[in-house]
């Protein structure tokens, strides 16, 4: 992994993840399958998420994506090509996986030997490819080390919970690494049957979760927010606001341009674009600087793309049939936010410096159900509560009155040099949690932070299930975790307007 591989968060991030993480798996593709639980059924009218009772079976793949920190410049077309054909192929088994429960139960190595063996056997050849992409172009890979990541593990899995201790506060102060691992009958164990094991609760309208586990009543959180560095005689103050709409037009896709380039379908989930208008698999930096923008500022023509919210209440929206929607899990009824404020602000130690022209920025992880914690950046809260609490590995249950609130704080430090990098994390940095500088020889440039503001039924529990959920749209196998949640950003400007913005954030100003 490369230096900055495993990042240190906002301050923010840092005190929101809980003590009790998702179940994770080594890094790799999780996968959960549900086998009584139809991804388009409600429930008899009682807008209760599915509990079904099947045996749940898992498959753990290594994540390649972010041991791939070193892929040539001319080989990364390519190789993103085949991460995405990695995808598809877990994708693939997890709906293997759902269809043969009378298979499975008939013959205890029906998993072995008809999904998990074939599934290596396809990585095996995705990787090779891999390898040849990268050394076609002069480049060094580890052959033997990217073979190995071929095998996948079968397991029996109990219910994953996401919350444990963080109803009472718990939180990491490590800098993002996991603590605490799995709580009480959360981990995975070894069965020689795949097909074995009592029945599972996975959850959701579609059988892939949320569970009841995944929400907590915030006004029952101990606080966990603290304040932010202290700001240097240097520090930038000002702020910069770009308003850009809620994406009221719906513009909807479920590709990802930054990790599957020329892919169509490359996230499995689906996205709402905000700024720029024509963002999909195939957009260049061409065609995204002429085209058109939601923005107010004209000359704003950036990508803001986050994962949907659905409440999964037995509705169904446009995808229920759908790849990414309803045929991969992804189920209910689409959220419009009611609000969704952009704004760039400085840094408490040094000026800095302006983005440079299409710049690539993840910030969070979709995979975090099985490559842990390291990379969350998840916050969930409710208006008259986000200076007090903020959650990653639950959803909040907001009191009568309180709306929904998903905050994002990216990445605020950059290499100097490059717009992206590999695995799409090492070109960026988090600052200092408790300085807020930027080390290793990274700049302070301006940080995006996105604020979306859901008006939702308020969600019950009951009888350990939960009613009228709702959750982050994801990769299938990610069942749902609110720690899943991420953003996505492409700098896009015309009219000097990144200077701008540093510009304005230097002098201390406050801009739209």
């Amino acid at each position: 992994m490369g230096r900055n591989t495993r990042k240190r968060r906002t301050p923010l991030a840092t005190k929101a993840i809980a003590a009790s993480a998702a179940l994770a798996l080594g890094g790799g593709g999780l996968i959960w399958a549900n086998f009584y639980a139809s991804a388009h059924e409600s429930n008899s009218g009682q807008n209760q998420t599915k509990a079904a009772t099947g045996q749940v079976a898992t498959i753990a793949c290594p994540d390649v994506q972010q041991k791939l920190t070193n892929v040539p410049e001319k080989a990364r077309q390519g190789v993103a090509t085949e991460l995405a054909n990695l995808d598809k192929q877990i994708t693939e088994a997890y709906a293997r996986l759902a269809s043969t429960r009378q298979a499975q139960t008939q013959d205890a190595n029906f998993v072995q030997n008809a999904i998990v063996g074939p599934l290596k056997e396809k990585r095996s050849a995705t990787l090779d490819r891999i390898r040849i992409d990268i050394q076609r172009v002069g480049g060094q890979v580890d052959a033997a080390g990217l073979s190995a990541l071929a095998a996948c593990t079968t397991q029996t899995a109990n219910q994953t919970n996401a919350g444990g201790q963080q109803q009472n506060g718990g939180q990491q102060q490590n800098g993002g690494q996991q603590q605490g691992g799995q709580n009480n009958g959360g981990q995975a164990s070894a069965s020689p049957s795949a097909g074995a094991g009592a029945g599972q609760n996975v959850g959701g309208q579609a059988g892939n979760g949320p569970v009841a586990a995944d929400f907590v009543d915030i006004t029952k959180v101990a606080a966990n927010v603290q304040g932010k560095p202290q700001a240097s005689g240097n520090a930038s103050k000002g702020t910069f606001t770009t308003r850009c709409g809620v994406n009221a037009n719906k513009n909807h896709n479920t590709d990802n341009v930054i990790v599957a380039p020329g892919v169509t379908n490359g996230a499995h989930h689906l996205h709402d674009y905000v700024g720029n208008q024509k963002v999909d698999a195939f957009a260049t930096n061409d065609s995204l600087i002429a085209d058109q923008t939601s923005c107010q500022n004209q000359s704003d023509l950036s990508a803001y793309y986050w994962p949907v919210v659905r409440i999964q209440n037995g509705t169904q929206d446009f995808d229920q049939n759908a790849d990414g929607g309803g045929k991969e899990g992804n189920v209910g009824k689409i959220l419009t936010p009611v609000q969704a404020q952009i704004k760039y602000v400085g840094n408490p130690q040094s000026k800095v410096v302006a983005m440079p022209q299409f710049l690539r920025i993840i910030t969070g992880d979709a995979k975090t159900t099985t490559n842990g914690l390291a990379n969350a950046n998840a916050h969930w809260s409710c208006t008259g509560f986000e200076n007090k609490v903020q959650l990653t590995t639950q959803y909040p249950i907001c009191p009568q009155g309180s709306n929904v609130v998903r905050t994002f704080a990216f990445q605020s430090c950059w290499d100097g040099q490059n717009i992206d990098s590999a695995n799409h994390r090492t070109h960026v940095a988090f600052a200092d949690p408790a300085s807020g500088a930027c080390g290793n020889g990274f700049k302070a440039i301006p940080q995006l932070t996105m604020r979306l503001v859901y008006k939702i039924t308020p969600p019950t529990l009951q009888n350990g299930q939960v009613k009228n959920a709702y959750a982050v749209d994801g990769f299938p196998e990610q069942l749902h975790k609110p720690a899943t949640d991420h953003d996505d950003f492409i700098a896009v400007f015309k009219n000097n307007l990144a200077n701008k913005i540093a510009n304005c954030i230097n002098s201390g100003q406050k801009c739209q």
